[in-house]
């Protein structure tokens, strides 16, 4: 579309929130930031997609995102703003101070990539190569955090243009290690956190977006409460006896024994959760034991995951996969050793503030084209923050309609970066209208 489709675009949507009685405290009246930040927006999408052509042939993994800090520093210092820099390891952080210092809201971006070979035929696809755990990769942002960076890079100098207008304060979370980090290391948004992200000043409220290539180009998807699961680490060891494959009642076979309590996993959801109330996960991705066809090994390792949405089931889970795996082991006169290791929490969206953001996202979005997403068992660190203050996580559509766009971590991830653009105004209206809202 052109520069003036766009504004037109923008404006119509505007009416239509009036005409459908969403103000948001604005008096049945368009505010005129919100056609500014329209205009702003469409004359920085090309900046925008720019940047993210930028970063996506220069992508870096977790605790590694040395070239994208220092791009993104520079650009907010020129913008004018405090940044600081360094934080856990290489985040970078902006503080836009509009003609009042208070309320305070913060939006965040995530800054690494994958250890994904790309196989998208574009001109700027990545052709980086690095060292991943001892092993020679490709690097590619398939999550689609370049997206990300370059929608938030866009929204700070939209905003810095009407600074003086704005009655508050934003600060800008550009985050690395979104998807973990190296052995051995720490990093994400619970290192952020620890090291003060969230404080001088602190925020009342964050907001996070995420492409998604299950939803059409533009399309906005929220919901209230739990949104994305929780994500834990599950190691269980069955301890038994060695013996001769031929002679298996002269020892304890663990190899047995952890079928049997693979398949006792299963049924701690399928028979003692409700699903009515919550949906669930367990599942074993790794099995290891014996290293010869005739020898029945002493122990076997087992790992694996646990997604859930609500901290109280996640509670009765962690309890039954003990339970189950202990007495099942106990049953056969082996020991089970059950290791749970807690990793990302849920991304709970706040209900009052979700609830209060709705018009937003919807007249941003345009009649038609906001829907309330289904539950995603997939993690997102963006939870460490809502566990400190109240945050709204969405999603953003990035496949061209009639199409089936690759996942997200796959080496054919494609952004149709014409929903850049929803994403700017997206978290642009978001900060204006909750700071015009205190």
């Amino acid at each position: 579309m052109k520069r003036s489709m766009f504004i037109v675009f923008g404006l119509t949507c505007l009416v239509v929130g009036i005409l459908q009685g969403v103000s948001f405290g604005q008096d049945a009246k368009i505010n005129p930031l919100w056609v500014k930040i329209d205009q702003l927006s469409s004359e920085l999408e090309p900046k925008c997609i720019s940047w993210r052509r930028d970063i996506h042939q220069n992508p870096e993994l977790g605790n590694r995102e040395f070239r994208t800090s220092k791009l993104i520093a520079e650009h907010l210092q020129l913008l004018g703003m405090e940044v600081k820099t360094g934080i856990a390891h290489t985040g970078v952080v902006g503080i836009l101070r509009g003609k009042q210092d208070t309320p305070v809201v913060a939006l965040r971006a995530e800054m690494d990539a994958l250890p994904v070979t790309e196989a998208v035929d574009v001109p700027f696809a990545s052709k980086v190569r690095t060292m991943y755990e001892g092993k020679e990769v490709g690097v590619m942002h398939a999550c689609g955090h370049d997206a990300h960076m370059a929608i938030l890079m866009a929204v700070a100098e939209v905003l810095s243009k009407i600074k003086d207008e704005l009655p508050g304060t934003v600060k800008f979370i550009f985050q690395p290690a979104e998807e973990g980090v190296p052995k051995g290391e720490e990093g994400g948004a619970s290192l952020m956190v620890r090291q003060g992200v969230l404080e001088s000043p602190r925020p009342e409220v964050i907001f996070g977006l995420h492409v998604i290539a299950a939803a059409p180009t533009g399309m906005i998807g929220y919901r209230s409460g739990g949104f994305m699961a929780s994500s834990d680490g599950l190691k269980i060891v069955i301890k038994g006896s060695s013996t001769h494959g031929a002679l298996p009642w002269s020892g304890v076979d663990p190899i047995v024994i952890a079928s049997q309590v693979i398949l006792g996993l299963q049924t701690i959801i399928s028979r003692q959760t409700d699903l009515t109330a919550t949906p669930a996960v367990v599942t074993i991705g790794s099995i290891q034991g014996g290293i010869r066809f005739n020898i029945i090994p002493d122990r076997v390792e087992m790992l694996g995951t646990i997604r859930v949405f609500d901290s109280k089931i996640q509670k009765e889970i962690h309890e039954r996969i003990r339970k189950t795996a202990t007495m099942i082991a106990e049953s056969a006169g082996a020991k089970a050793e059950v290791t749970i290791d807690p990793g990302t929490p849920v991304v709970f969206n706040d209900p009052g503030l979700t609830q209060k953001m709705i018009p937003t996202l919807e007249r941003v979005a345009g009649k038609g084209k906001s829907f309330t997403a289904l539950q995603v068992t997939t993690s997102e660190d963006f939870a460490y923050y809502q566990e400190k203050i109240p945050g709204l996580f969405f999603f953003i559509g990035i496949t061209p309609a009639g199409s089936k766009g690759a996942p997200n971590h796959s080496p054919q991830f494609y952004v149709d970066e014409r929903g850049l653009i929803v994403g700017i105004r997206a978290m642009s209206n978001l900060a204006v209208d909750y700071l015009a809202s205190k």
